[in-house]
């Protein structure tokens, strides 16, 4: 089925085009704002050709599978345009005022609770930016390992790179910190088009941030305030203010500040001075307390959590690594499906800024190959009782799932089946553990499965990412073979 029959297959299917709000995409799904939910009928849409599942969350979602769904969403747009839809253009407004969502999310028999609105508001800032995550970070990951193995281990042994290795090492940072030098400026602009600020002046705010003269600012009020000792140079990352403090935490909450001050000043200001004033004294506004407010109070919270995390990974009791990164790994798949695991991004900013790596992301990168080892278990059970549906449903799945994007095998696999769901999470906690043991470090996140390999920081993180995502296949294979019937298989 081409994307345009898909997407004429789909829109009746969803109530037709006067149901049709808004749509978007992310990597993997086809996101819909409807006008009422019961007009959906859910139960053929997960027949249908091509679709893989559906999640009927704040807006309603189709997954389609990964360098699929923004196909099938411009085919949607073009079939809706024909038939003389017009996109409904509605305010960006705060999670909470957003009438409609929650109408959606009610008729769904979801309550919409602050946290699910947050966690909605983080994912649509980091949406738009997978595809640079995932660049961004394959460019870093392999100029570091060409790095260690090409360059410092010939010149460790008293020799001299070639200087083409050197050129294409430099060549490879400078595109994967296109995005990575400028990821809070990034993070400032989409959290600007979410809270409903300029999108430029949030911008601003994240670069004010990471710019080098909040160092110099912070160290000339060394003193002022006693022995409070607000920039320290011997150890920089100690300070209370230093150019980066807080990762991008800070500047989602300083954009959200920025939207509030700017939208009051909007009332306030008259016309003709709107475009001179407004944005000046938002930025001025919001920029003081930033420096003086939220970046030492989302640094101080970073410090924690780096702290705890620290702890469970660089503990002197091998018990406490093994079972924190089982557990971690265990339960990412329910985060996933709660859409929980977007506000994770943040953390994996702060360990990289403040480490300069990421170990959780590792870790929890286990849940996909765990899922993996689960669905080659459900295929050769599929092809016992010949449920060829099924199938072809993993035949389409699985190579994405080695690659790391699990949500077609979630939706389309392992899910469906209930049990399998739970056995994929516990075959991917013994990658986990392993990966918490072994302090498998990488430096930038993104893709997981076998495509995290080049992010990892060092040959020997390499080395046992790998054994891990062998283990999480292994095990989730396993306990998948044992704990499923083929009866469970054959009624899906």
């Amino acid at each position: 089925m081409t994307h345009e029959e898909l997407s004429k297959t789909l829109l009746p299917l969803l109530g037709g085009k006067e149901n049709i709000i808004a749509v978007a995409n992310c990597m993997t799904r086809l996101r819909l704002t409807l006008v009422d939910l019961r007009k959906v009928d859910s139960r053929v849409l997960k027949q249908t050709e091509g679709v893989l599942g559906i999640v009927e969350d704040l807006n309603f979602q189709i997954i389609i599978g990964p360098g699929k769904a923004q196909k099938v969403r411009e085919a949607f747009e073009i079939v809706l345009k024909e038939q003389g839809w017009i996109a409904h253009q509605t305010a960006t407004t705060e999670p909470d005022n957003d009438w409609q969502a929650n109408k959606n999310a009610l008729k769904a028999g979801q309550k919409p609770s602050k946290m699910r609105n947050f966690l909605k508001v983080i994912g649509n800032i980091f949406f738009p930016l997978i595809p640079a995550i995932i660049a961004g970070g394959l460019f870093r990951g392999i100029a570091s390992l060409t790095n260690q193995l090409l360059i410092a281990e010939v010149m460790k042994n008293g020799g001299t790179p070639l200087q083409s290795i050197v050129i294409t090492v430099q060549l490879l940072n400078l595109l994967g910190n296109a995005f990575w030098s400028y990821f809070a400026i990034f993070t400032g602009v989409n959290a600007a088009k979410q809270f409903g600020a300029t999108e430029v002046l949030g911008g601003m705010i994240g670069a004010m941030s990471i710019d080098p003269l909040v160092n110099t600012i912070a160290n000339s009020f060394n003193g002022v305030f006693g022995d409070l000792v607000i920039y320290n140079a011997q150890t920089p990352l100690q300070s209370l203010l230093i150019s980066g403090k807080g990762g991008v935490i800070g500047v989602i909450f300083g954009v959200y500040l920025l939207s509030i001050i700017e939208k009051r000043l909007r009332k306030i200001i008259p016309d003709v001075l709107d475009l001179v004033l407004t944005g000046f004294l938002a930025i001025l506004i919001t920029g003081i307390l930033m420096l003086f407010a939220v970046m030492p109070l989302a640094g101080l919270f970073s410090d924690i959590l780096i702290k705890g995390l620290s702890y469970l990974i660089n503990s002197p009791y091998t018990i406490v690594n093994v079972i924190s990164g089982y557990v971690l790994a265990a339960l990412f798949l329910p985060m996933v499906l709660l859409g929980l695991h977007h506000g994770l991004i943040p953390i994996y900013d702060i360990q990289l800024q403040q480490l300069g790596y990421v170990t959780l992301f590792p870790v929890l990168a286990m849940a996909g190959a765990g899922q993996v080892g689960a669905t080659i278990a459900i295929y050769l059970k599929a092809r016992q009782v010949r449920n060829f549906r099924m199938q072809k449903i993993i035949t389409g799945a699985l190579p994405a799932g080695f690659l790391g994007v699990g949500e077609p095998l979630i939706y389309g696999v392992t899910l469906p089946l209930g049990k399998s769901f739970i056995t994929a999470g516990l075959g991917a906690g013994f990658g986990g553990a392993w990966i918490m043991l072994t302090q498998v470090g990488t430096t930038a996140w993104g893709p997981s499965g076998l495509v995290g390999l080049p992010l990892t920081k060092d040959p020997s993180s390499f080395v046992n990412y790998f054994i891990g995502l062998l283990i999480a296949y292994l095990m989730g294979f396993i306990i998948t073979m044992i704990a499923l019937k083929k009866e469970d298989v054959a009624n899906v």
